[in-house]
């Protein structure tokens, strides 16, 4: 069997590594994947990324570099499309995939919250993001409606922080809203999605918030998660 041509520089943990994987598996392309450790990024990386960041996609004989340049780059020489055909509808997709980076930005802040009044800060700042999409959202069951798209892949990773989150408390972030909820799920049940992250994903979440001796991580119990 011959060699994928594609590479996907990685790191197990990184949701933006997640949208890249997804799209590739959404366009049926085949491609191997390289795990990098950045606690100790090897000579190799560091000469191809310019931010010293994942996701790298290694392609036609180049290194492309940043999740939204990888989408596009895979949108506009791979088929079937997973942008919208009219150009303002395009524009609006790549708009909501802003706001997802924006919502992992707020992630990101939520684990990293250093006491509870930080953290109730942070998980307000989600629940209006989300009260936004609740507003945004059709019959779905995707961003769009039946056809996936890169908003579902840049989401996908978004969601998938709570299925350890919810493990260490109920946050209530998703109550009464009804539309993200099953938007939520259905990217759950999505194969590309599912595929996106390693087996070990839920555990090696767990204990990387475990070690931010964040408010989160003083929640959360000693032992690892099963």
């Amino acid at each position: 069997m011959d060699t994928p041509s594609l590479e996907l520089v990685s790191h197990a943990l990184c949701p933006y590594v997640q949208r890249a994987a997804i799209a590739l598996a959404e366009k049926g392309l085949p491609f191997r994947r390289s795990i990098v450790d950045l606690a100790d990024r090897p000579a190799w990386f560091t000469a191809i990324s310019p931010l010293g960041k994942v996701p790298l996609l290694r392609a036609d004989g180049a290194v492309v570099f940043e999740s939204a340049v990888i989408l596009e780059y895979l949108e506009d020489t791979r088929a079937p499309a997973l942008h919208p055909a009219s150009p303002i509808a395009r524009a609006r997709h790549r708009a909501w995939i802003e706001f997802g980076s924006a919502v992992l930005n707020d992630i990101g802040a939520f684990y990293n919250a250093p006491d509870d009044t930080a953290l109730q800060q942070r998980l307000a700042a989600l629940r209006q993001k989300f009260e936004r999409l609740e507003a945004e959202l059709g019959a779905g069951p995707y961003f769009a409606g039946a056809a996936f798209s890169l908003v579902d892949a840049a989401f996908g990773p978004v969601f998938r922080y709570w299925e350890v989150f919810d493990r260490i408390a109920d946050f209530g972030v998703f109550d009464g809203l009804p539309k993200v909820q099953a938007w939520r799920h259905a990217l759950s049940e999505r194969p590309s999605v599912r595929a996106a992250v390693g087996a070990d994903y839920a555990s090696r979440l767990w204990r990387f918030v475990q070690q931010r001796g964040s408010a989160l991580a003083r929640r959360m119990p000693e032992a690892a998660l099963a």
